[in-house]
């Protein structure tokens, strides 16, 4: 059951990334102040250019991310701020790969504006990946945290204690 809770984990994880980047191109504020018959229209337009761009954060990510969750597995990681810091992480290295591609003299993705949309989309992908997945993260042979603080301790004798 591992591999499927993270691959649908991780699959959720791109697209709430890629659906908070989207949300720096169309801004709630912009579709507020659209008129009635346009917001259809535009949230189509919006969800369907989050669903293509869930493509390449999904490839984009998937090395490091298959890096940092076989790591958060295997040592039985399941603290939000280790996904966090590696959705961040992720996206920082995902901006400066954009950034490095960029012929000299051309128009910089280098603005505050971008990397702030980059960083937290990251940040939205790493909490969604733990929510979903990540902090259900655990060693093989180490029970399920809430499990064992609800169960009842049991005396030698059988009952209750």
């Amino acid at each position: 059951m591992r591999p499927i809770r993270v691959l649908f984990g991780y699959a959720l994880a791109c697209l709430a990334a890629a659906v908070t980047l989207v949300l720096f191109v169309y801004t709630p504020a912009e579709l507020a102040g659209l008129p009635r018959d346009a917001i259809g229209e535009r949230l189509l337009e919006a969800s369907s250019f989050a669903l293509s761009v869930t493509r390449y954060v999904a490839v984009l990510a998937a090395l490091p991310a298959l890096i940092a969750v076989g790591f958060g597995e295997t040592r039985g990681i399941g603290a939000w701020i280790f996904y966090v810091l590696v959705g961040v992480g992720i996206a920082a290295l995902g901006f400066l790969a954009q950034y490095s591609t960029e012929a000299p003299g051309q128009p910089t993705i280098l603005r505050n504006y971008a990397l702030i949309a980059f960083l937290t989309a990251g940040l939205v992908g790493g909490l969604a990946y733990w929510l979903l997945s990540g902090r259900a993260a655990r060693r093989p042979g180490q029970g399920a945290p809430e499990a064992a603080a609800q169960a009842p301790a049991v005396a030698p004798g059988g009952s209750a204690a």
